[in-house]
């Protein structure tokens, strides 16, 4: 397993050197394509309000930065959901035996943004849900692929939307995403918040979640925005 503390804080030449092969390994994997909307979904809401979705899909770092230019997208926060509240830190999740998985809060204006875009935009270019406990250079249980619901629609749409995308075969593997209820989310350390967004050139943001942004912008030009551009970015 490559841990994500390796880019982090490498010090030394022949370690940065080590770290940015993987890097690069790692992201000649990463494809994109522009899945179809959702049949199933719910209706834009006639007046703005807020609704929140908690989806994983691998580093939370990678999924936050997409979700960070989403256009109808208020607030994005990296977390824990899984497992329970004693365990639901860092340095024990990155062990993988704690039930959580690295898991984004996405806080969105259902008048501007649906449901089933959110989750459109996460199956085209935020994860690949045919890896089963991992995503990239990240392996374990915690970076498994999971959608949170929390009210019957969203079981409803996601289920439907997965369904959909196997179907059409969209993926040349079984989609292993879980559709589970949500029973608590737990915000993450202060540094993981926002953290491809304020180290743009750690290596593995580069190679690992910038290309995501790139493919959200060239795929979803029309839901695509500057980060600067959301109701509310907190800096830590």
């Amino acid at each position: 397993m490559i841990r994500r503390t390796a880019f982090r804080l490498a010090p030394f030449a022949a370690t940065v050197m080590l770290a940015l092969s993987a890097c690069q390994s790692a992201s000649a994997t990463i494809t994109a394509t522009r899945q179809p909307a959702p049949t199933v979904d719910a209706s834009k809401a006639a007046v703005p309000g807020e609704a929140t979705a908690v989806i994983a899909g691998g580093c939370f770092w990678g999924v936050s930065s997409v979700f960070e230019h989403v256009k109808g997208v208020r607030q994005v926060t990296a977390g824990y959901a899984g497992g329970s509240a004693d365990t639901a830190r860092y340095n024990i999740v990155s062990g993988g035996g704690t039930g959580h998985a690295e898991s984004v809060q996405v806080k969105y204006d259902p008048s501007q943004v649906t449901y089933g875009q959110l989750l459109q935009v996460f199956f085209s270019v935020a994860f690949d849900p045919t890896e089963l406990n991992r995503q990239g250079p990240d392996s374990g249980t915690q970076y498994r692929s999971v959608i949170f619901y929390n009210s019957p629609e969203q079981k409803k749409i996601a289920t439907d939307y997965i369904a959909q995308l196997t179907a059409a075969r969209s993926y040349a593997a079984p989609i292993v995403t879980q559709v589970v209820p949500l029973k608590r989310f737990y915000r993450a350390e202060a540094y993981h918040q926002h953290y491809a967004e304020r180290h743009p050139d750690n290596l593995y943001i580069m190679y690992n979640d910038a290309p995501m942004v790139r493919h959200l912008k060239d795929l979803f030009p029309d839901v695509y925005q500057a980060p600067q551009a959301m109701v509310e970015v907190q800096m830590y």
